[in-house]
Formats: structure tokens, sequence, C-alpha cells
């Protein structure tokens, strides 16, 4: 049997947050959770996440800054970011991309069908 990929979500909405989690679990990912910038990154470091999902209006340290760090992180800077946010801008987008992101949803045009199919692809 294959290892479980391991994602990690960087969500602060407890609601999509949860409703993501469950979604992955039931597809068969182990998730691991972070609900601000911060303990993304000692998440991120300590899990060694397959693959994490990004939010980028985080408390404390935002998204953008979570990606820097993670793209100049040895250990980390290999994992596929999906940046997922309500942040549609096409200066965001540039800036998530130029930072490193490797795909970016915007939360309101996309399902968590989508969601999932952008994962499995990164993988």
């Amino acid at each position: 049997m294959p290892t479980q990929k391991k994602i990690l979500i960087v969500e602060d909405d407890n609601f999509l947050r949860s409703l993501t989690a469950k979604r992955l679990e039931k597809e068969g990912y182990v998730v691991a959770v972070a609900v601000d910038g911060e303990s993304a990154l000692v998440t991120a470091q300590d899990e060694q996440p397959d693959l994490i999902l990004l939010d980028l209006l985080l408390p404390g340290l935002d998204g953008f800054g979570v990606l820097g760090k993670l793209k100049a992180h040895n250990d980390l800077k290999k994992v596929p970011v999906i940046v997922f946010s309500n942040l549609g801008q096409k200066e965001d987008i540039e800036k998530a991309k130029l930072l490193g992101a490797d795909q970016f949803l915007i939360k309101a045009n996309f399902t968590l069908d989508d969601v999932m199919d952008k994962i499995k692809s990164a993988l």
C-alpha cells in the first residue's frame, strides 16, 4: 500500500478549514492544520507535508510571508503550494506566483471538488 500523502491546510476560517480537512481525509490524505502564518511554518517544518494548501489572509504573518519563508527553506522549498484565497486581484496572483505558489485558486470561483482535482494533479 502506498504511503499516504500528507497535506497541510493553512486556513484561519474554522468552517472552511474543517470542511476541507474532512474532505481530504475522506479522500485518503493525512491532514495537518495551521490557523496562522507562524504556526504554519512550525507545522510545515514538523510535519514535512507533501503539499500545502495556503490561505493568504491570515492573522499575524500573512500567506505571502509564509510562502516566502517556505520557499527560502531548504527542506520545504520543493513542497508544492496551492494558494486558496479570497484575494483575487491580478497583483495578488502574480505576487503569489513570484513567491513560488504552484497554483492560485480564488475561493469564490472554486468548489471543493475543484480543489481536490488541483491537489491530485499537483501530487
